[in-house]
């Protein structure tokens, strides 16, 4: 699927130090462009200050340094708000670039397409093969690498293919705090990191993707469905959809964020804290332990600490952690 649009709205100029993309390739123009309105949107912007809004301006600045960019694009925030970016600096030469793959949840691909249907944003899906990667499959404390690797070498053979310059993605300021591999997998394929190196956390980049009215602004934050299993449990397509099926029941009964760890026969639910707090109707309590023993699990627990990033990260010890080449991807989500 490729569909192409030109941009709407201006920018301002300004530039700021500290930011610096080097594309890979010349470039040229995508020729057959069918140009796209913008959608008006209808809405109040976010406050922001002028120091960020300055690194606004000087993220699109540098990403028309690109020339001719690919954005790894998942529908979440980071990338979507990146892919935004860099339309308004690029225009026909930018081309987010989603991947096909088990490990997708469908709610996100759904908005991926959305967002880029009503942005006119340039837009292909690709398959990845890392479920044919046994090094993925067995799940060790390296998976992510392995699965960016995949995304990663794909996208390079986009490059040559469509000539593009560069590849990007969304990685920011907050995401170098834990660990995760797969940043050595984008080091290694020279993956741009445009929000890190404009300084911007999540945050900020929620703000500027609300006053941009991008429509996932503020939705929860989400990892691959792999991130649900504990290392050492291997990746199959059965835990996956049985992830991804119990997620989807679980956000049907009214819950945002949600978490369903797969350990086996059980499936530890981790929701919002302040749910918790709140309390859960038993009414509701047994129609998702219903839903979810349906899709083959024995038991069914309610995480009393709640939603966390990286919970299955908790019982290796760092050392272990520490083992892993590239550490500050993994089961962070």
């Amino acid at each position: 699927m490729l569909s192409q649009g030109l941009p709407g709205g201006s920018l301002r100029g300004s530039a700021a130090s500290g930011v610096c993309l080097t594309a890979r390739r010349g470039a040229r123009t995508l020729a057959g462009v069918t140009p796209a309105s913008p959608q008006p949107v209808l809405r109040q912007p976010a406050p922001a200050d002028a120091a960020l809004l300055t690194k606004q301006d000087a993220l699109i600045s540098r990403l028309r340094e690109s020339r001719r960019l690919i954005v790894a694009y998942s529908g979440g925030v980071d990338s979507s708000y990146l892919a935004w970016a860099a339309h308004r600096a690029l225009g026909e030469n930018v081309l987010a670039v989603t991947a096909i793959s088990a490990s997708f949840p469908a709610h996100h691909r759904a908005m991926a397409e959305q967002i880029v249907a009503e942005f006119g944003i340039p837009h292909r899906f690709v398959e990845t093969d890392e479920m044919t990667r046994s090094a993925y499959r067995k799940n060790d404390l390296d998976r992510c690498y392995h699965c960016k690797s995949s995304l990663f070498e794909r996208l390079d053979g986009l490059l040559d293919e469509l000539d593009f310059a560069a590849i990007a993605y969304g990685v920011n300021v907050d995401d170098t705090g834990d660990f995760r591999p797969g940043h050595r997998a984008a080091a290694e394929h020279r993956v741009l990191s445009p929000l890190l190196d404009a300084g911007l956390g999540k945050s900020e980049v929620r703000v500027l993707a609300e006053r941009a009215g991008l429509p996932c602004w503020n939705t929860p934050a989400s990892a691959c469905l792999a991130s649900r299993l504990p290392y050492g449990t291997e990746v199959t397509l059965e835990r996956l959809s049985q992830v991804e099926a119990g997620e989807a029941a679980i956000r049907a009964l009214g819950f945002e964020q949600v978490r369903l760890r797969h350990h086996g026969p059980v499936a530890r639910i981790e929701l919002d804290r302040e749910v918790l707090a709140a309390g859960i109707p038993r009414e509701t309590r047994e129609a998702m332990a219903s839903a979810i023993k349906a899709l083959g699990f024995r038991y069914v627990c309610i995480d009393l600490d709640g939603y966390r990033t990286g919970s299955l990260n908790e019982g290796q010890a760092t050392a272990s952690l520490r083992r892993v080449e590239g550490a500050p991807d993994a089961a962070r989500g």
